[in-house]
Parts: C-alpha cells; structure tokens; sequence
C-alpha cells in the first residue's frame, strides 16, 4: 500500500494534500483497494460549505457503497470531472488523478488533528 509522506490522512481514509490555503481530498490506495473496482463517485456540491465530519462524497465499488467523510471543515470550490466519466481513476490513481474536491479550508488548525503518514502506516498495518 502506498502512504505518501507529503499529505495527512484521517482514520477513515481520507487523504489531504494542502497547499496555498486550500486542499486537495481523496482516499487513500489502502481504501482504494479494499473497495475494489469503483464504478460510480457522487460528487459534493461545488460552492458548499461541509463540516468536518460531513459526509462529502459517495464512492460505489462492486462490492459495496462507500461515504467519503470532509477531513476539514470548508467550502468545496472545485471538484475532479473526470470521475463521472471514469470513476475507476480513484483505483488507478488515488492520489494523483483520482483526486475528488478541492475545498478552501476555514479552520488551518483542524489540519493538526489529521495523521502524518507514520501515524496512517501505524493505523492500516493493524488490519494487513
């Protein structure tokens, strides 16, 4: 499983990449691959404010239906198109193409309750 040192993660699988004020959200290659083939992703609602916590996103696989959770309480201003016509991106690219929202954060310290990517490595080596 690939954990990338240069994002956080939350215990759910979400991952966060920051930059410029604003972050980028998916789910980790660990979810990706417990998923299996994913077949459909509902997109959150661009200009949406989500708590952390909200549920953000739906990802269908094959094998069940997935919530994707906000890490971070903000307003989602862009969202990946690419997965209404191709969702098995994610499978393929989780942390590359198969990025799902773009939000602007509105708490930054919410980012120092997310896992460095020790602390995921820690979190998904119980269940491998």
């Amino acid at each position: 499983m690939e954990v990338r040192e240069n994002l956080l993660y939350t215990s759910s699988h979400e991952w966060v990449m920051k930059k410029n004020g604003m972050v980028r959200i998916g789910i980790t290659d660990y979810a990706q691959d417990h998923l299996t083939d994913i077949v459909y992703v509902e997109l959150p609602e661009i200009n949406k404010v989500y708590k952390k916590g909200d549920v953000l996103a739906t990802i269908e696989s094959v094998k069940s239906v997935s919530e994707v959770y906000s890490p971070v309480t903000g307003k989602v201003v862009a969202v990946n198109e690419q997965l209404e016509n191709d969702a098995g991106i994610i499978n393929s690219s989780p942390y590359d193409d198969g990025w799902i929202a773009e939000m602007e954060i509105e708490n930054e310290k919410e980012l120092g309750e997310l896992m460095n990517a020790e602390e995921y490595e820690k979190l998904i080596s119980k269940d491998l």
